[in-house]
């Protein structure tokens, strides 16, 4: 006998996520830090050391004393591309060491 109410397993773990928003919001966060090396590129995940995201502020250590200074100049639009990537306001601000 076959059941004829069947889902796919991706729309019931999307309708799952949609009902849990802790499980959404951290869901989002994970894709904000690893949105990080996808959005800006090989060359500059090669110069990120460590990067994690904590209470809305995501913490960037890079090798490049440079690099750090060219991407505070442009600190805004990186906390809007990746918010984007993420799906959620996740990112508030990006703290570079």
């Amino acid at each position: 006998m076959r059941k004829r109410n069947t889902e796919s397993i991706g729309e019931v773990l999307r309708q799952y996520f949609e009902e849990n928003p802790f499980f959404r919001q951290k869901l989002a966060e994970s894709r904000a830090v690893t949105g990080w090396g996808q959005l800006l590129g090989s060359m500059i995940n090669s110069y990120t050391t460590n990067i994690y995201l904590r209470n809305g502020v995501l913490y960037v250590s890079l090798s490049s004393s440079v690099l750090r200074s060219e991407l505070i100049m442009a600190k805004e639009r990186l906390i809007s591309k990746i918010n984007e990537h993420a799906g959620l306001h996740v990112v508030n601000d990006i703290v570079f060491r």
